[in-house]
């Protein structure tokens, strides 16, 4: 996924009223859209470099919105947590997800589901499997320890809906996936935050108990482009 246009270097400030932030850029000090829904907790650097895409819609309030943080131990994040599944459905198409070949249809956001669902990205009409797969993807970006990466970062009730209901499409004979895509340059393996929300963690676990298939892959981040790239090893906390 290249930025194009490019994006504007920034000097972070602070975050606040969860979807604003305030940076300087060349000298000014500016709100911008901060497009994520999470704690971002240790995503956030006081007075260090940021990067922003600028919108062309005369209707928005902030025209510019937050992509690339540094974070405090100099890594690069990607905080949009919208262009995940972007950057996964790009990965899908140039075949670099190794399980996720082989499926000639791709669409996005297909309600489903019996809680008022939508699935990120429903793949059918595969060449080694006739199953439709129903695949979630989610944004990782926590790193509480040197190369860990955690979701989620804030309790996700949401995110434990999802899992139930990609658990009811297992039942009736469909695939099921949830695909972490991590835009954090110092994450090299991942897990479940237990601690900060037992319930999706424990719902997880049973989900992957039934069949559930879990895989985690990493970016190759920059100001002027952000591309899935490789798997990381994933492992569930302990019950």
């Amino acid at each position: 996924m290249k930025f194009t246009p490019p994006l504007t270097e920034a000097v972070f400030l602070r975050r606040y009223k969860r979807f604003l932030a305030d940076v300087v850029i060349d000298g000014v000090e500016t709100t911008v859209h901060c497009p994520n829904t999470g704690s971002m907790k240790n995503c956030m650097a006081e007075n260090q470099p940021c990067w922003l895409s600028l919108s062309a819609s005369p209707k928005r309030k902030y025209a510019y919105t937050w992509e690339l943080a540094t974070g405090p131990g100099g890594d690069l994040i990607g905080v949009h947590s919208g262009q995940a599944n972007k950057l996964v459905e790009e990965a899908i198409a140039a075949d670099v997800i190794e399980p996720l070949r082989g499926y000639q249809q791709c669409r996005r956001e297909v309600r489903y589901g019996q809680e008022n669902s939508r699935i990120d990205l429903l793949l059918q009409q595969g060449r080694h499997d006739s199953r439709d797969c129903y695949v979630e993807v989610k944004s990782m970006t926590l790193m509480r320890q040197p190369g860990l990466g955690e979701f989620p970062d804030a309790v996700s009730q949401r995110g434990s809906k999802h899992i139930r209901e990609l658990m009811a499409m297992m039942a009736v004979g469909h695939r099921a996936v949830l695909l972490f895509c991590v835009q954090h340059s110092g994450i090299k393996s991942a897990s479940i935050a237990a601690d900060i929300d037992p319930v999706y963690s424990h719902t997880l676990a049973g989900a992957v108990a039934a069949g559930l298939e879990v895989y985690v892959y990493a970016c190759e981040l920059s100001p002027a482009e952000i591309a899935i790239n490789r798997a990381l090893e994933f492992k569930l906390p302990p019950r």
